[in-house]
């Protein structure tokens, strides 16, 4: 198994599908699996974190009329965001204190995205990493602040603290209690979400030897 896959994809699995968007994984075989959704906010689709997949625009389409925005949520995740923006006319949207490398014009928002509900919390903010998660009172939306992979997880952690945070979790997002939390990398979590939010962060350092040795296991 390959860290992070190269090159386009030949397929995509879908994940976290729910009433109010859905996801995907654009390199299933990846350790890293890089996820991306799309949710539908008054009719219109938004994308986060995108990487692209043949036929991914017919999933997207099920949760809009058209794209409204392209919406990238770290400095490390610009992945396709300006194909995925081109494509649909639409315009790439990064939190006012990210700075992803893209090639094209992007537009920042701070407090609030647009006027979606969807209100931007400060997840990482230190030199080389900076990242936003979007809360909306039932669905959390991480870039890499948690996450549900190999490396992520231990023991009976349904979503994880990334494993350079577990020393010091973002306090930004302990005690939120989202219905689902989306992350861009694995599958979300869809039910108990506020439990297992509080989960993460209460094993969080205790489970620091665990997860240092997943890692190498997943590298190796």
């Amino acid at each position: 198994m390959v860290i992070r896959a190269d090159g386009p994809a030949d397929e995509y699995r879908e994940i976290d599908r729910f009433d109010g968007g859905v996801g995907w994984i654009a390199h299933p075989d990846e350790a890293m699996q890089r996820a991306s959704h799309v949710l539908e906010i008054d009719g219109d689709a938004w994308v986060i974190d995108p990487v692209d997949a043949p036929d991914v625009d017919d999933l997207v389409a099920e949760f809009g009329e058209e794209v409204a925005g392209v919406v990238v949520l770290s400095d490390r995740h610009a992945r396709d965001a300006d194909a995925f923006g081109e494509r649909h006319d639409a315009p790439v949207y990064v939190p006012s204190f990210v700075t992803p490398e893209l090639s094209g014009p992007s537009t920042p928002f701070s407090d609030e995205l647009e006027d979606t509900g969807f209100e931007v919390l400060r997840a990482v903010d230190v030199p080389g990493w900076r990242e936003a998660a979007l809360y909306d009172g039932e669905t959390l939306v991480v870039a890499d602040a948690v996450g549900d992979t190999a490396y992520f997880t231990a023991g009976d952690e349904r979503i994880g603290v990334h494993p350079m945070l577990r020393a010091f979790p973002p306090n930004s997002l302990r005690g939120l209690e989202p219905a689902r939390i989306l992350s861009g990398h694995g599958p979300g979590v869809l039910t108990g979400a506020a439990s297992a939010l509080d989960d993460a962060y209460r094993t969080a350092r205790r489970n620091i030897p665990r997860v240092m040795a997943n890692s190498l296991k997943s590298l190796l």
